[in-house]
């Protein structure tokens, strides 16, 4: 599932966010969110959020149960 509806990422989520340094080639983080800090509803390069270890990105990929 993709990171672009704020309904479906809420904290405890587990996903993988591209960093605003890794932007340009795209390498992916994966984690735990923390926060969401995009406040609209959708956003085109997905919603931003502060994973539990602290780092902040826009959503990629939400990860399912089996993928964790």
């Amino acid at each position: 599932m993709n990171g672009q509806n704020r309904k479906n990422i809420q904290p405890g989520t587990h996903v993988q966010i591209v960093l605003k340094k890794d932007q340009r080639t795209g390498e992916l983080t994966r984690g735990v969110v923390k926060d969401l800090l995009t406040k609209s509803s959708s956003h085109p390069h997905g919603i931003k959020v502060r994973l539990q270890d602290g780092q902040v990105g826009r959503v990629k990929e939400i990860l399912e149960d089996e993928e964790v």
